[in-house]
């Protein structure tokens, strides 16, 4: 039987997916992925949507080239945002559509503002999954 999810479901499946891979890293990767999902909506409301994207992917490579927690936090946004298959994507019909900064700059208004919407709507749930997977247990 072919099952009709909300929207909500969908960014909450989508999410957990995330979290679920997030979960298997380093303590200090998903103390810091907990830190920035938390801080990011407040980010996007004080410098606007693009400005925050563009500081996740600045902060997204460490000195070393390694993987960051930026990184995977901009990476999931992407993901849901530019993703193909999802009928409220708003940027699943652009020329580059894995690129999410270049999906920003080169669409209109409307889109953008409806990519922030979608954005801020997802980061609940990643912010919510975040807090209640990614915790270490205490050492007996």
């Amino acid at each position: 039987m072919n099952e009709i999810k909300t929207i909500e479901q969908q960014r909450a499946e989508h999410a957990l997916n995330n979290i679920c891979e997030e979960s298997g890293k380093a303590r200090k990767l998903k103390e810091k992925y907990k830190s920035y999902a938390s801080a990011l909506p407040a980010n996007i409301l004080q410098n606007g949507f693009g400005q925050a994207m563009a500081m996740e992917l600045a902060s997204a490579k460490d000195s070393k080239g390694g993987e960051t927690a930026h990184k995977q936090l901009y990476e999931h946004i992407q993901s849901w945002l530019c993703e193909v298959n999802q009928p409220n994507s708003p940027y699943k019909n652009v020329e580059h559509n894995q690129n999410l900064i270049i999906a920003i700059t080169k669409n209109d208004q409307k889109t953008y503002i409806q990519a922030q919407t979608e954005a801020m709507a997802y980061l609940e749930w990643l912010k919510k999954f975040a807090v209640a997977f990614l915790v270490e247990k205490e050492d007996s």
